[in-house]
């Protein structure tokens, strides 16, 4: 990822060297649809270059808007943590993208084999869930709350 820190440095480098072991390598193309809202949660990627768009479905919108873009050196993919595994929103490449594509069944599995990594991981991922929430709610309020009508 050339220059940049990465999502795992938080990790020991024994643990990161066995998290990325499972990982491969992948691209796509500008325009791809990675996951829809609510489709099954089995996948997470580390992007190394591109733009992804995180975009939530609204009935009677479409396009979708778009809560939030992700970029070099961002984690893609939360939903996989923990049941329903079901993504909470939907992902589309805004250019071409380089990632590395993590298989949650096999994280999951290294997780519960090795604790101190699991704890590690899972609390990165909240991180990331808590990012998601806040970049989701401001957008939201951006395109739903009338203007001038809360408390300064």
């Amino acid at each position: 990822m050339s220059g940049l820190a990465s999502p795992l440095d938080f990790l020991p480098v024994a643990h990161r060297e066995r998290l990325l072991v499972t990982g491969l390598p992948v691209s796509y193309p500008a325009g791809t649809r990675l996951f829809d809202e609510g489709g099954k949660a089995d996948r997470f990627w580390l992007l190394r270059s591109g733009e992804v768009a995180l975009d939530l479905y609204v009935p009677g919108r479409h396009p979708a808007p778009v809560v939030e873009t992700l970029g070099p050196g961002q984690l893609l993919g939360w939903s996989w943590i923990s049941p329903p595994y079901r993504w909470h929103l939907g992902a589309q490449t805004v250019t071409a993208v380089e990632a590395t594509r993590f298989p949650a069944a096999d994280v999951l599995g290294l997780c519960a084999a090795e604790p101190e990594l699991g704890y590690a991981l899972m609390r990165r991922f909240t991180e990331v869930v808590a990012e998601r929430l806040q970049a989701t709610r401001v957008r939201l309020l951006d395109l739903y709350a009338p203007y001038g009508g809360g408390p300064a």
